[in-house]
């Protein structure tokens, strides 16, 4: 979906803001999920590590299972929020323009534009005190533990180090648009050239990363890979 919305934006395709409602919507609700899915990665390991007596316990079939339910469910929350807002100040001739299908068409007030940067930098705020505080635990328990403990307690911190980096990618990614705004205001071809930087930088990097290392890590692919 992203790579076709690129795609609109590079070839200058305008489309009715009708045919796009339905694209940003899901695209908004995938995109904030990863964030969540990546929040709850982190807090998993500091379970595992930190709570290891607790672990089997806590992170059962069912439970991740309802928490995967709802990340998807909060996630939909917001954009059904903002789709109801839009649908009560959007005019009916608004739905026929052209345009490029991006989540700010959906931002007609000021006011509701303001309401989406203060839930973004709320959420960055929280994920980030998350990420902090199982980073912190985890690393008191890595110097603490001995043997395998620590081996395992080690390779926990790659892994919290590698999913912050992700994070910190989507986290820019999600202010990512308002920048955007600012720049098609003066310049549409560096509008495009932003926007196809940003697509490349943080929606991809941070989605292909984390395969990208669990496959590197992964001897019988690595090997495969020196090879070809």
């Amino acid at each position: 979906m992203t790579d076709l919305v690129i795609l609109q934006i590079y070839l200058n395709i305008l489309l009715p803001v009708e045919f796009c409602i339905l694209l940003c919507m899901i695209m908004e609700i995938v995109s904030r999920t990863t964030r969540f899915v990546i929040t709850a990665m982190c807090l998993e390991r500091y379970v595992a590590i930190c709570l290891p007596l607790r672990h089997a316990d806590i992170s059962t079939l069912r439970r991740t299972l309802a928490g995967i339910l709802f990340i998807w469910a909060l996630s939909s929350l917001y954009a059904i929020i903002d789709l109801f807002i839009f649908t009560a100040s959007a005019p009916p001739s608004y739905y026929e323009e052209k345009t490029f299908c991006r989540y700010e068409i959906l931002l007609l007030t000021e006011w509701h534009t303001y309401m989406r940067i203060i839930r973004a930098h709320l959420e960055f705020a929280i994920i980030g005190i998350i990420l902090v505080f199982c980073y912190i635990k985890i690393t008191i328990a890595a110097r603490a533990a001995s043997g395998d403990n620590k081996k395992s307690s080690s390779k926990a911190q790659k892994t919290l180090l590698l999913h912050t980096v992700q994070l910190l990618l989507c986290l820019i990614e999600m202010l990512c648009p308002f920048v955007e705004i600012v720049v098609l205001e003066f310049d549409f071809q560096i509008f495009v050239t932003v926007r196809y930087f940003n697509f490349i930088a943080f929606t991809l990097a941070s989605r292909c990363l984390s395969p990208l290392v669990y496959g590197l890590r992964d001897a019988e692919f690595f090997n495969a890979l020196k090879y070809y």
